[in-house]
Formats: C-alpha cells, sequence, structure tokens
C-alpha cells in the first residue's frame, strides 16, 4: 500500500494534467499500486474537485464488456465519480480544447430518486429505486499519455470520465426489457455500430447493483437525485473535429446527437 502523501501526490498529478490538458505518464510505472490503493488516489482527486466548488451528481461504470475488460487483463468493472463540470447541454458541442484524448461511448443512465445503498443490493431494488432512465454519450478522456493505461491507472484517472451528454425523453424504468434493447450508432451519417443491453454485463440493471455493492466497500452509496452511467454499449469511437455522433435507442429510449468541434 502508498502512504497518504504518495496518494495526494499522484491525485494533484491528475488534476493538473487534466487542467493543464498535459497527459502524464502511467502511475503504475511510478509506483506499485493495488486496486485498493488506486480507488483512494480517486477519491482524492474527487475531493480536490469538491474542494474547488464541483458538486458530485453521479457516479459512472466502466469497463463493463468483456472485450475491454480482457484489453486490460481484469474481470471486473470498475467506477467513478461525475461532477456537474462534467455535463454538455444536448445540442451542445463536445470540446476538443477542453480535453487530452477523448473518445465516445453510448450508454443508459439511470436517474435515481432514492437513496440506494449496500452491501447486498438487488437489481429489483436499482428498479424501484430509479425514477427513470436516460439515453447518453459518455465522452471518455485519459490523463495518462497514449491511453497506456493498467486498470490501477483508470481507476485513479476517475475511470477515465471526461464529459457526458444526457439525451431524452426520460423513459420508465418498467416495461423495457433492457438485454434485448438495440441500438444503432452513426458517426457522419454512416452507420458504426450496433448493440443490445447484453453487452452491459448480461443487463445494465445488473451493472448498476454491482455499483452499488461495490462502492459500499468504500463506505460511499449512490443519492436520491444522482445519475448512473451503466456502462457503454459500444467499444470506444475515436472522435475529430467536424465529426457528428448520433445514437438511435430502440423500446422508446430515444435519440441523441452530438458534434465535436476545436
Amino acid at each position: 500500500m502508498i502512504d497518504k502523501d504518495k496518494i495526494v501526490e499522484f491525485a494533484r498529478g491528475l488534476v493538473v494534467a487534466e487542467d493543464e490538458r498535459r497527459p502524464i505518464d502511467p502511475i503504475t510505472e511510478r509506483a506499485e499500486l493495488s486496486i485498493e490503493d488506486a480507488y483512494k488516489i480517486q477519491l482524492e482527486v474527487v475531493e480536490m474537485k469538491k474542494s474547488r466548488g464541483e458538486k458530485v451528481i453521479g457516479k459512472k461504470i466502466g469497463l463493463t464488456s468483456k472485450r475491454m475488460q480482457q484489453a486490460l487483463g481484469v474481470y471486473q468493472p470498475d467506477y467513478g465519480h461525475i461532477t456537474d463540470k462534467m455535463i454538455i447541454g444536448e445540442g451542445y458541442p463536445i470540446s476538443l480544447s477542453e480535453l487530452i484524448q477523448p473518445k465516445i461511448e453510448v450508454e443508459i443512465v439511470f436517474i435515481l430518486k432514492e437513496d440506494l445503498t449496500g452491501p447486498g443490493a438487488t437489481a429489483a431494488e436499482v428498479l424501484r429505486c430509479s425514477i427513470g432512465l436516460l439515453p447518453a454519450f459518455e465522452v471518455i478522456d485519459s490523463r495518462i499519455k497514449d491511453w497506456k493505461i493498467k486498470i490501477q491507472d483508470t481507476i485513479a484517472d476517475n475511470a477515465s470520465i471526461g464529459r457526458v451528454i444526457l439525451g431524452s425523453p426520460l423513459s420508465n424504468v418498467y416495461g423495457i426489457d433492457l438485454r434485448s434493447l438495440g441500438v444503432v450508432v452513426r458517426k457522419n451519417g454512416e452507420v458504426i455500430e450496433t448493440a443490445t443491453g447484453a453487452a452491459v454485463l448480461g443487463n445494465p440493471v445488473e451493472s448498476v447493483a454491482w455499483l452499488v455493492n461495490k462502492l459500499s466497500e468504500h463506505d460511499v452509496h449512490l443519492k436520491a437525485g444522482e445519475i448512473v452511467l451503466s456502462g457503454s454499449l459500444i467499444a470506444p469511437i475515436e472522435i475529430k473535429e467536424g465529426d457528428v455522433i448520433g445514437a438511435e435507442f430502440g423500446c422508446g429510449l430515444g435519440t441523441i446527437t452530438t458534434y465535436v468541434r476545436k
């Protein structure tokens, strides 16, 4: 385990890298980090952001597909914190000038109406405590050079979150089989990906239940009003200036579109 001074040092380095848009070398090349160490760094990053006025408004779940887990040699998801600064309004662009090396993912978002606390949380409790679902994009971004990350690097780096774009309308959580819900993703008008909700740990509801129980290990819980990004249905998409990305969800979940500017 690393000591408190190192936790603060690594967290500060990640925050400065984000602020200055200058990526840093992998933390795992400079220290032996356990998963637990990495989450302590993440929490320190979040506390630093809160101290300058950012407000935590939700959580994200990452590494929910077997393909992404295999790429990092892990067999479980990870999570990060969403702050209000990360939200981009629907219809507004992704600004490359604010990010380092962004990619885009397609997600189903749960909006909570009640607190959710683990351990022992179930999918049924997730549904009961959710007021609805939204389509969304997550813009992932790494403060680690060239995305040369191990699982400990991305956890420390707040699960590589950059921005979140929420779509509409708000859909009822009941009456939708999220396992078979389909999505068609277009880039500049061309279909580039299709997927179903089963790509997210078999069912996005199970993904959120995993999060609730994992958070309890760090004495954290989900609060009423928070949003939860349940995990990407697709592999990350490379983006560049001028790109237009759209996703059409089945079962009445809606559509979402964004574009990329310098």
